[in-house]
């Protein structure tokens, strides 16, 4: 077998020489260190067996380095990714595979509701004729941002005047009246005695345990609760029941607490908030009642505050008694006022401060 002619680099200005010194020294690429020093060894005088040698190569692999650099330049130098083999799947069938995944069953005219990989590749086969396994469909989807996620519920408001009573309640969380205080009130509960499932740090494969329960014989408690959000502080109270005296008895409350000023009370659409001897006792001690629109209790701005006092008071809990509920409700409260500050800022940059938001949107 013939041997093949050796092969050397061109000859080199003395700026490039040190250049390529420089980039032997400097490089923390690999490949541009290995491309480099074999272009170096070869402009000086070493053959491409011996410059291959030095770097554990072929000598087939530095005389394609050395054929490179004499008509690249330095730009032979840079290694270029291939990037892998190239897709199996091209954009047509990757764009099919996540149709027809957003897609339910039941619209394509299968008898479930829900797909699974493999209902969703058998499919594919059977009537798109697309052979792929579950892997590269799960790979498709989530390299196309598809999740597999729990369907959730939203009950859009269908009141005439949302706008309206939307806009009133932004207002007075926007720009308080300087004559009065902003209170957000609502009832939280019914609070009876069962063990509620929550969560925690616990050793592998030892999660605490909690009693099992069907028979609830400790009745139910209410708590009414005001949130001022001048402060941020947080009021409430306990009772037996949830009807228009209690809730009167609430607002009296917390006209005591407020004495000078008018109060704005944000509520809910619950029936005794609108009882008759209720709307007549705010007219005559200056509270005006700020009904949210129906169906979105959102807009009540005490209601993220209960799912604060839901997962750090009832979530993981079992009380023997509502006394001991309450007490760590109370406990929670307490805590939780000490570290208030004014409400500001009401769902800044959300969609429903756009002009022409939908309510009626499911």
């Amino acid at each position: 077998m013939a041997r093949q002619p050796e092969v050397f680099v061109r000859s080199l200005e003395p700026e490039e020489a040190q250049r390529l010194v420089r980039i032997t020294r400097t490089t923390r690429d690999r490949v541009r260190l290995r491309r480099a020093g074999i272009v170096l060894a070869s402009a000086q005088g070493r053959s491409a067996v011996e410059a291959a040698g030095m770097f554990a190569m072929k000598p087939q692999y530095a005389r394609e380095v050395i054929h490179a650099f004499n008509e690249q330049g330095f730009a032979a130098l840079d290694p270029k990714w291939s990037g892998g083999r190239p897709k199996r799947f091209g954009p047509p069938v990757r764009e099919t595979v996540c149709r027809v995944a957003k897609t339910p069953p039941q619209q394509l005219g299968l008898p479930f509701t829900t797909w699974s990989l493999s209902k969703l590749v058998e499919y594919l086969a059977d009537y798109k004729h697309i052979s792929i396994s579950g892997e590269s469909v799960r790979q498709i989807l989530r390299a196309a941002g598809i999740r597999w996620q729990a369907t959730k519920t939203w009950k859009a408001s269908k009141d005439p005047d949302f706008a309206q009573k939307m806009a009133r309640v932004l207002n007075l969380y926007d720009d308080p009246p300087a004559d009065g205080h902003v209170i957000c009130a609502d009832e939280f509960g019914p609070l009876n005695l069962q063990p509620r499932p929550g969560r925690g740090w616990f050793p592998a494969t030892g999660p605490a345990r909690l009693r099992a329960t069907y028979n609830r014989t400790g009745g139910v408690r209410h708590m009414f609760a005001a949130l001022d959000l001048a402060t941020g502080q947080m009021f409430y109270r306990f009772r037996d029941r949830k009807r228009w005296r209690e809730f009167l008895g609430f607002l009296k409350q917390l006209r005591d607490r407020f004495p000078a000023g008018k109060l704005y009370v944000v509520c809910d659409n619950y029936g005794p908030h609108k009882k008759a001897e209720v709307v007549d006792w705010c007219g005559l001690n200056d509270v005006e009642l700020v009904f949210t629109p129906s169906n979105a209790s959102w807009l009540n701005w005490i209601e993220c505050e209960f799912t604060a006092l839901r997962y750090f008071t009832l979530d993981g809990s079992d009380y023997p008694s509502h006394t001991a509920q309450e007490t760590a409700i109370a406990g929670y409260v307490r805590w939780r006022n000490k570290h208030a500050q004014p409400k500001r800022h009401f769902a800044i940059d959300s969609k429903i401060r756009r002009p022409d938001y939908l309510p009626n949107v499911a």
